[in-house]
């Protein structure tokens, strides 16, 4: 049966899924063996379009013989024939059903890996979709808690705001590494999470937030004691003091060095505004520069 034509092992498994007259009940057991030996025939001799539709069914037969792994990995199949159309919202579609098939297995993991593999097939093509996978595969683990298997899929989706210069959607994500990271006691990791938030929002232009957002990671015990915040502290006093060669000295530093090569791209080109109009707009908010000649 294995080299038989996979066009007739297709039409002979779609008859036995059907009732009729003569057949008064369906056969998917023997009918998702026939789909899945045609979507190997057809993968193999390169007719994507019709290996996707073969794993398409061949998923819904292991549905009804209630296997959701099987299916879900079928699902994943016709999801890679569909990326070698560059049919990017069937990826994205099928991506997603495989993920919810194997969360109906009770697996997680497989089922972030799924939606992963979607955002990485998509970022280039469909990149905000690309991210809203990259976010619902981080909800997955985060509800599982296994947080820690999320850290790279934050950093990817926050890389994707970036090149779509969503400054405030990168930031989410930093923070929402920032908070996995603590509560995986990985304090290195969340400090360079807010030291790269606080960067972005200085690439971005955006003085107030960075200073803001520094704010908020400055009642975090970790961040407080770590080099990151101390990076931090220099780059935001630069700017207040708007010493343009100070910054960019500090985008020099070691811990900017040690942080994910996007972020420290976006640290190397600050600043990126007018830091003198920064520094006078500080000054008419009454925040006066300090003078070291007065004691008072």
């Amino acid at each position: 049966m294995s080299r038989s034509d996979p066009n007739k092992l297709i039409s002979k498994a779609d008859k036995l899924t059907r009732l009729s007259f003569t057949r008064w009940s369906t056969d998917w057991k023997n009918a998702t063996i026939l789909y899945e030996q045609a979507a190997n025939a057809f993968r193999v001799a390169k007719d994507y379009e019709k290996a996707k539709t073969a794993y398409e069914k061949a998923s819904k037969g292991q549905e009804m013989l209630s296997s959701p792994w099987d299916a879900a990995k079928h699902m994943e199949s016709a999801a890679t024939q569909a990326k070698e159309l560059s049919n990017w919202k069937e990826v994205g579609d099928f991506y997603r059903r495989a993920s919810e098939l194997y969360i109906e297995c009770g697996r997680s993991q497989p089922a972030s890996d799924a939606l992963e593999k979607g955002a990485r097939a998509l970022a280039d093509t469909m990149p905000d979709e690309a991210a809203q996978l990259y976010s619902d595969a981080c909800t997955i683990l985060e509800d599982d808690e296994r947080d820690q298997m999320a850290f790279d899929l934050y950093r990817a989706a926050a890389g994707i705001y970036i090149k779509l210069e969503k400054y405030s959607d990168a930031v989410s994500f930093m923070m929402r590494l920032g908070l996995a990271a603590e509560k995986c006691n990985a304090t290195n990791s969340q400090s360079k999470a807010y030291l790269s938030a606080i960067i972005i929002y200085l690439y971005a232009h955006d003085f107030k937030q960075a200073e803001k957002c520094y704010n908020d990671c400055y009642q975090i015990d970790a961040f407080v004691k770590s080099d990151q915040n101390r990076c931090a502290s220099k780059l935001l006093a630069a700017y207040t003091d708007g010493d343009i060669e100070e910054i960019k000295h500090v985008a020099q530093s070691s811990a900017i060095s040690n942080l994910d090569n996007v972020i420290i791209r976006l640290a190397r080109k600050l600043p990126t505004g007018d830091v003198s109009a920064l520094k006078e707009d500080i000054v008419e908010d009454g925040e006066e520069p300090l003078d070291e000649n007065d004691l008072t």
